[in-house]
């Protein structure tokens, strides 16, 4: 490690270098690359959220001007392609799976939420394809829509007749748990909602895919390539090496994008069908009734106390709503994904998690940023807070009264875990100190001088990074002097161009901008885990160290030859090879063209996977300053601190960068974004005049910094970050929130905090009360 070390000392806060064709509309995202000719497609919605469909007549839309297809799923069938989406399952608690109904590529039969395909209109142009869509003629019979989180309604699939439950799961020794409630001094019980959001990537969803030589090319806006190449290839009965799959440049992803949805499949049948290329856009409208929502459930929860103030035992009942069907990683989010930091940072062994996932006729739900552990660190620091105040003591003091100790490490957490290193209580330290907790009485004053009310929240996040801790790297050389890196990661945003050109440079001596890096194509290389789960520099950078190794060890024998000298006596110190008695220092780059001048081209090529050991665990403090003006329940965020451990850093601005965003995507959760449905399941917030994303005046300058506790699950010494912000965030909001309206009698707040929320959180009775 102590190689490595050295050149992380470094951490060097660099800009990042794809900005500069980001910023002047040089980027190549999916809706700008379409070869030249596409056929436009269109896709015709459910108009409701229940119903069984008795007609459907695309024929005038088959006949229309510029249409070359119309597809409805009797078409599919009649195409072969009969299989349906793929959708994790899992076990219920009672060893039985879980409910696994088929989800359709278009709608047969149901109608099971307002925006799911019904037909795909395939035309000459967008103008076409919409005039077509409009001669579609759909009859169906109305049916009760499900929606709310509880047991009945109108039975959506027969699998999960008659409750409409997909699930029933649990972790954790019921008993022990249990025990160890009955056996508290005090026990906490609360009731607390986890509203659901609509992802809002900047860029929404599309593709083109496109027949040539016996196989199919399909580009998608995603995380990743390998897996919907499978499914793609699965569905389509291709065979895996018919099928190429890209992603271009992403402008946003946050688990939404991960997976392959239902226009992809279509786009790409008739892609094959008509032999011309198809591209599908979507407009956000719709994407806002098609894309995977995030979050949305509900839990029971008791925390027992000692006398002492620690913690006995955890239990959590949650319901947690699916959508209309699973989703490709819905049924893991809120159970085996939330599980992974239950109980947090806190040293407690007897806990129990209980989880019932519903269906319901609303937009599937799957993973958004953080999945599942922006809910549990929610839940977590919700009943931590309620806790300090039923027990009279300070939040900070209880939460350092039961983090695990220093001296504990490895610690196997409740849920089997194995968290490898912490010093929690050093890094709630440093943030009490950078957010001014001393001076938090005098702004609360200063706050109540001007009729507001001011809170300070905390909350205490870790995270486990997730996804597959193997990755590859391949590199190589070029004819011109350049070298190509090859990921197996997809960047959707975040700055990989620049991390893995810097962090092959600091391993190799190549200079930064003599490195390409490419990604997200299936053809170019062999195996990637994509991006999600906070994996892609801990897993790339390790892939990467390999290569380098293969790297050095291929050119060592042919450079001593070169040298005259023993492979032994040949050394490469990060940035040159040397030999002793030899003037020769050659580069990588040098010895790379001299190969080729030899004919070596074996050695321009070099490539490696490495699996990481453990996974790490990043963790830190969110410390969130409101101010709330009791007579119209506006809140105000005015100032936010975050310290975090993430181990040793490649690039302190990116991680900063990072946390930034997902504080951004927290904050908006908890107080501005509102996902509404009628009682009959139509979405009442599906434009932005209704949805209310996070502005930049609804953001304070947030201030960052890091308490360092370096990694020993990777050689690099590293922790993710790519979903930390949004872990604390939400926690941390919410909390300050309820402090401001906790003198006014409130005593239970959830989110999202919008004026009209809040006020009535004030005014109950519809008594406007005056601000202290």
């Amino acid at each position: 490690m102590g190689r490595i070390m050295e050149k992380f000392g470094k951490s060097q806060p660099i800009t990042r270098i794809e900005d500069q064709r980001f910023l002047t509309g040089h980027g190549e995202y999916v809706d700008d690359i379409a070869p030249a000719g596409a056929l436009h497609a269109l896709v015709f919605r459910s108009p409701v959220a229940h119903g069984r469909i008795t007609a459907l007549d695309v024929g005038a839309a088959r006949d229309a001007e510029g249409v070359h297809m119309v597809v409805t799923a009797a078409d599919l069938d009649a195409a072969g392609i009969t299989a349906g989406i793929w959708g994790i399952t899992i076990e219920n608690r009672d060893g039985t799976p879980a409910a696994g109904p088929e989800r359709p590529i278009l709608a047969r039969d149901r109608l099971r939420h307002v925006g799911e395909p019904v037909a795909v209109v395939i035309a000459e142009t967008l103008d076409h394809a919409r005039d077509a869509a409009e001669l579609i003629e759909l009859d169906y019979d109305d049916l009760p829509a499900k929606l709310g989180l509880a047991p009945g309604g109108e039975a959506i699939h027969p699998d999960a007749a008659p409750d409409n439950r997909a699930f029933d799961w649990a972790m954790g020794d019921e008993a022990a748990c249990a025990s160890a409630l009955e056996r508290a001094a005090h026990v906490v019980r609360m009731q607390v909602d986890d509203n659901r959001v609509i992802v809002n990537s900047m860029e929404p969803r599309g593709c083109f895919a496109e027949w040539q030589g016996g196989r199919l090319h399909l580009s998608f806006n995603g995380q990743g390539v390998w897996g919907p190449k499978a499914q793609i290839a699965r569905v389509l009965g291709l065979d895996r090496d018919q099928v190429r799959v890209t992603n271009p440049d992403v402008g946003g992803g946050f688990g939404m994008k991960a997976p392959p949805y239902n226009e992809y499949f279509v786009v790409a049948h008739a892609a094959r069908a008509l032999g011309r290329p198809v591209r599908w856009m979507s407009e956000r409208t719709e994407a806002m009734l098609s894309d995977h929502a995030g979050r949305d459930l509900t839990h029971e929860v008791m925390m027992g106390f000692d006398a002492d103030h620690r913690i006995t035992g955890y239990r959590v009942d949650s319901r947690c709503n699916l959508g209309a069907y699973n989703s490709n990683f819905g049924q893991i989010i809120q159970t085996t994904l939330f599980s992974k930091v239950m109980m947090g940072t806190y040293d407690v062994q007897d806990t129990f998690l209980h989880v019932e996932g519903y269906y319901t006729n609303t937009t599937q739900v799957d993973a958004y940023r953080g999945a599942g552990r922006p809910e549990a660190i929610y839940l977590l620091e919700r009943v931590m807070d309620m806790a300090a105040r039923e027990l009279g003591v300070d939040p900070w003091e209880l939460r350092r009264r039961n983090f695990i100790p220093a001296d504990a490490f490895p610690y196997v957490s409740a849920t089997g875990e194995t968290y490898d290193v912490g010093d929690f209580a050093r890094v709630l330290n440093h943030a009490e100190a950078a957010a001014d907790r001393d001076g938090f009485e005098a702004r609360r004053a200063a706050s109540a001088a001007r009729g507001r009310l001011r809170g300070m929240g905390l909350a205490y996040y870790i995270e486990s990074i997730l996804g597959d801790p193997s990755e590859g790297a391949k590199v190589e050389f070029g004819a011109d002097g350049t070298a190509t890196i090859y990921v197996g990661t997809q960047s959707n945003g975040q700055g990989h161009e620049t991390v893995y050109a810097h962090f092959l440079s600091d391993q190799t001596g190549i200079p930064p901008d003599r490195i390409r890096v490419v990604q997200g194509d299936s053809d170019l290389i062999e195996k990637g885990g994509g991006t999600g789960g906070s994996r892609s520099v801990t897993v790339q950078a390790n892939a990467t160290l390999a290569t380098v190794d293969v790297m050095v060890a291929a050119f060592t024998p042919y450079l001593a030859e070169k040298l005259g000298v023993d492979e032994s006596a040949v050394s490469f110190d990060h940035e040159t090879f040397r030999a002793p008695g030899s003037n020769l220092t050659p580069t990588l780059l040098e010895a790379a063209q001299m190969a080729l001048a030899d004919g070596r081209t074996d050695l321009l090529v070099h490539e490696a996977r490495a699996t990481l050991p453990a996974r790490s665990y990043p963790n830190g403090a969110h410390v969130a300053e409101v101010e709330v003006d009791p007579d119209t329940g506006k809140v105000t965020l005015d100032r936010y601190t975050v310290v975090d451990d993430f181990g040793n850093l490649i690039n302190p601005l990116l991680a900063e960068g990072q946390v930034h965003g997902g504080v951004a995507q927290g904050v908006g959760q908890a107080l501005t974004e509102h996902t509404v449905f009628d009682e009959d399941g139509q979405l009442l917030t599906a434009t932005f005049m209704d949805y209310a994303m996070p502005r930049a005046d609804d953001l304070p300058m947030i201030g960052f910094a890091t308490e360092p506790v370096p990694s020993t699950a990777n050689p690099m010494g590293m922790k993710g970050c790519g979903e930390a912000g949004t872990v604390g965030a939400m926690a941390a909001t919410a909390n300050a929130v309820l402090d401001a309206l906790w003198a006014r009698g409130v005593r239970r707040a959830d989110m999202p905090f919008t004026p009209s929320r809040v006020w009535e959180m004030l005014n109950e009775d519809g008594t406007p009360q005056a601000a202290e």
